[in-house]
């Protein structure tokens, strides 16, 4: 961002200090100069998010994200090219193994202070239609939590209600809250060879339960293939949080209502 103007420069170095101070006045009214400069501030906002998401810079997160809103960025925007891209660019760093568990929690932290911000601009229109309900966590004896988080922000970003069960998920919880929610999908994710074991387990649960056929079921993880899904009885193991979410949006329009399938 060096080759910015020098006023827009001078003004975003003082917006990070208001928003790291948490001076939300203050970063209103820089928000206000940056824009009356008539700079494009869109793409270095955007940028700017996903870079204090992935550096774990909470305060400044929150910052930016308000000045986003004021610079007249649409919310799912913010979410998916500034906020969860910077998850996305730590989670590369992880693999990499360039970051590691504390790095990825604290951004995860940032992330969602981010989205706090957003939520109330992100609510659904009065009298439109139910989102559909998708039930997500890792499972039992897992307790890495980045990847289903990343699924969980990018779903909910495509206008799905997500009942986030956290990791370490017993089994029984999964069936549980697809019961008490009725369900459109269960999401489960697992990091660990010794852990997707479970995945089966919930699958026949929901066979046992007589809810097998009311309920898409996702799988995915580091270790979780295609032809793993397959022969656990799943629908699908997408390839990243992004197609889940696409997967997803695609399969409910072959999918029978909540109604139907409920009751």
């Amino acid at each position: 961002m060096d080759d910015l103007p020098e006023e827009v420069q001078e003004l975003m170095e003082a917006l990070d200090e208001a928003a790291e101070d948490e001076e939300e006045d203050e970063v209103e009214e820089l928000a206000q100069k940056l824009l009356d400069t008539g700079f494009d501030m869109k793409p270095v906002t955007l940028e700017k998010l996903a870079l204090l998401v992935m550096d774990g810079e909470e305060e400044m997160t929150v910052g930016w994200t308000q000045a986003a809103l004021k610079f007249g960025l649409d919310p799912f925007e913010i979410l998916l090219k500034g906020l969860a891209e910077g998850m996305s660019l730590i989670g590369k760093k992880y693999e990499n193994g360039e970051a590691f568990v504390p790095q990825l929690l604290i951004a995860s932290t940032a992330m969602y202070s981010g989205m706090d911000i957003i939520a109330p601009f992100m609510k659904q229109e009065e009298g439109a239609a139910k989102p559909a309900t998708v039930v997500i966590g890792t499972v039992e004896g897992d307790v890495h939590d980045i990847g289903k988080s990343l699924v969980k922000t990018l779903l909910s970003a495509n206008g799905f209600n997500c009942v986030d069960l956290g990791n370490d998920v017993p089994s029984t919880q999964f069936i549980e809250a697809a019961k008490e929610s009725k369900a459109t999908a269960v999401s489960m994710s697992t990091l660990m060879t010794t852990t997707m074991a479970e995945m089966p387990k919930v699958v026949k649960m929901l066979e046992d339960e007589g809810i097998r056929d009311k309920v898409l079921v996702m799988v995915g993880g580091a270790p979780i293939t295609t032809q793993y899904a397959a022969e656990i009885g799943a629908d699908v193991s997408p390839d990243d949080a992004a197609s889940a979410a696409s997967w997803l949006k695609g399969a409910i329009f072959d999918f029978p209502p909540e109604a139907e399938r409920w009751g």
